[in-house]
């Protein structure tokens, strides 16, 4: 794998120069016609034996190409901030628009190559490392964004050699790091860890390429290569996604359970005294620990805004968000459709409340046929992998389906377009997907059935009688603050590590 990059190949100056003009062209002309395009994402993912030159090689190539539209993704250690989120959130809160390239420092590769570079790495632990990776790349392609694995590398007496001089020279020793003198006494190991590492992880939609380092101009050269082409070929036109990762999916019950229904003097007893459970459960000293996720799904007029407004009225106005969720932007859509959700995940001690989710993709845009039908089938593993993510990182998420019965949901339409305070929320949308009543059942069935899972159910509430409906959706997230106490999934800890590799 690493025997030709060893050799420590040489190439003269002036062939460097000579072919140096012709390749800042064509690399300016095709990020160009990226930028016009707008339908691609470039990341450059960086990594391989510290003091191969992997920063003055990109210091140099941003000032071939624009440098206005390269955004530079250094990452070290985890801040306080990214500490209270999964792993994975600060690479996906990141990720450059179409058209545009990331640089990626410091990558999510740290932990897999911290375990491959132990003296006895574990196999299983390598292997789901791995696993999620894979998974986060697969998906990157197939929503529009090339991921391009450049590892520097080149041999142990060329590195030592490289540090040696910069060390020598003031104007360059500023650049050798700790790390790049502790190469040399653990270059076996570390190669060995970038074979284990390249051999789990390269894919035909996310490759890795080899750059030999030892001479400027040949690691100079063959990066811009290796960029130029990537440019070119653009992201891959199949992805071979790996298994999704261990989900256990929940029977679906044959019909959601009917909430008895609740007189108003009874609903104003019960709703008050579950909305008090619920507050004190999100001031208890472990919610400062926690976080919580609630994500409302259901047909229009189900009782979702409802519901939440007896949701939020337990809660102090500081500590949550509401989200309503409609047709992304243009702004969101030049991203993956699960970037919008990722980067509005909450922090400790916070809450996210979701009016309508991701479940979007299997839903309308399913029944719109605003997705194609291969990407809707992709969607159940990609969310529940998301959501296995939040899970494993102590995030608390309850997610609800409202469902109405055909005959209220008329009702209340007819409702709204007499009263003047409800006027505005009946809309012609709201009678052309009633007209789509089947369709919309038929996603709803295969959406419970697909993603509802140990980690993460469906809680299906029959809304019918909205004061039982929002009394038992605060009730059920009260129970469920109050028994949480230790996370019962493992995240696999991707990412949250900077190796001397990365």
């Amino acid at each position: 794998m690493f025997q030709y990059a060893e050799t420590d190949p040489m190439m003269s100056h002036d062939d460097a120069r000579e072919q140096e003009a012709t390749l800042r062209v064509e690399l300016l002309q095709e990020q160009y016609r990226r930028l016009q395009a707008a339908d691609q994402t470039l990341l450059i993912v960086l990594a391989g034996i510290d003091g191969a030159g992997k920063g003055s090689t990109i210091n140099l190539l941003n000032t071939w190409l624009d440098p206005r539209h390269i955004h530079t993704l250094a990452y070290g250690d985890l801040t306080h901030q990214e500490a209270m989120r999964p792993a994975m959130w600060r690479y996906w809160r990141d990720l450059p628009r179409k058209g545009q390239t990331g640089v990626v420092f410091g990558s999510w590769y740290g932990t897999l190559l911290t375990e491959a570079a132990r003296k006895k790495p574990d196999p299983a632990k390598m292997a789901m490392y791995a696993r999620v990776i894979n998974r986060f790349e697969a998906m990157l392609a197939a929503e529009g964004v090339q991921v391009v694995k450049l590892w520097f590398h080149l041999s142990r007496q060329a590195q030592k050699e490289r540090a040696n001089r910069m060390l020598k020279d003031p104007e360059t020793a500023w650049r050798v790091s700790h790390a790049d003198l502790k190469v040399r006494k653990k270059f076996d190991r570390l190669r060995n860890a970038g074979e284990l590492t390249i051999s789990q992880t390269h894919r035909s939609h996310a490759p890795w390429i080899v750059i030999p380092s030892a001479n400027e101009d040949m690691r100079t050269l063959c990066a811009a290569q290796a960029i130029l082409s990537a440019l070119k070929r653009g992201t891959a036109r199949r992805v071979q996604a790996d298994e999704p990762l261990p989900a256990t999916l929940l029977p679906l019950p044959a019909r959601p359970p009917k909430t008895p229904a609740l007189r108003k003097s009874s609903y104003d007893d019960e709703l008050l005294h579950w909305q008090s459970r619920l507050a004190h459960a999100v001031r208890d000293k472990s919610f400062s620990h926690k976080s919580l996720v609630l994500a409302f799904e259901g047909l229009d007029a189900a009782g979702k805004g409802g519901s939440i407004r007896r949701v939020t009225a337990a809660l102090d106005v500081r500590n949550f968000d509401i989200h309503p969720i409609s047709a992304p932007s243009a702004y969101e859509a030049s991203r993956p459709y699960l970037w919008r959700f990722w980067r509005k995940l909450p922090a400790h001690g916070k809450i996210a409340i979701f009016d309508r989710s991701w479940y979007g993709r299997v839903l309308v845009e399913r029944v719109e046929r605003l997705t194609p039908p291969p990407a809707v089938r992709r969607a159940y593993d990609e969310i529940n992998d998301f959501e296995l993510q939040l899970a494993a990182n102590g995030t608390l998420l309850l997610k609800f389906w409202l469902d109405v019965s055909k005959e209220e949901q008329l009702r209340r339409f007819r409702e709204r377009e007499a009263s003047p305070f409800k006027t505005f929320k009946i809309t012609p949308d709201d009678w052309r997907n009633r007209a789509k009543w089947k369709a919309y059942q038929a996603a709803r069935h295969d959406m419970l059935t697909r993603t509802s899972t140990e980690h993460a159910p469906w809680h299906t509430v029959q809304s019918d009688d909205k004061r039982a409906a929002r009394v038992h959706i605060v009730k059920t997230i009260a129970l469920a603050l109050e028994a949480m106490r230790k996370p019962r999934f493992r995240e696999p800890e991707v990412g949250d590590q900077v190796n001397v590799l990365s």
